[in-house]
């Protein structure tokens, strides 16, 4: 796969709406042509612990954060006519569908990929985390739940599997 985006959301909550912040890296040609990150504004609007524990990420940090239809603006011509990738794509995908309900927005029926489904076909055995698999790719991920750092990585585990 040689044009794709690769993306990666942060949540604040168990509610798969609650994206607070948003990474892109937007291959062309099997090269990064861009990179994108944004805190955001998590509907609901609260925080648990366990989720802040994990990123990093609390109220403070996205108090004046931008809403996901604003956010989502700057991302969609970043990514017109790409298919997406993401490592769990199953947790990622129904993130972008949730917060596309939560603001009425029309979802575009976006083509997912797994980098996670795919490394498990690449290597049958042992644990398929994204830090592990990016690591056999070649990439050292050093700020792991980081959402740009993590778009990255997937990036660099899309370019070498798929």
């Amino acid at each position: 796969m040689k044009n794709f985006a690769a993306i990666d959301f942060e949540t604040a909550n168990n509610e798969r709406s609650s994206v607070c912040s948003v990474g892109i890296v937007v291959v062309r040609d099997g090269e990064i042509v861009d990179k994108f990150y944004s805190l955001i504004k998590p509907e609901p609007e609260y925080y648990n612990y366990w989720c802040s524990k994990v990123h990093g990420l609390c109220a403070a940090d996205t108090e004046d954060a931008p809403i996901f239809p604003e956010v989502w603006k700057r991302i969609e011509p970043k990514i017109t006519g790409l298919p997406l990738v993401a490592h769990n794509k199953a947790f990622d995908e129904s993130c972008l569908k949730a917060v596309f309900r939560v603001y009425q927005m029309d979802y575009p029926d976006y083509e997912f990929h797994c980098t996670c489904i795919a490394s498990r076909k690449v290597w049958p055995k042992g644990h398929h985390t994204l830090d592990i698999i990016a690591a056999r790719c070649g990439y050292d991920i050093t700020n792991h739940h980081h959402a740009l750092a993590d778009a990255e990585a997937c990036a660099a585990i899309a370019m070498a599997i798929l």
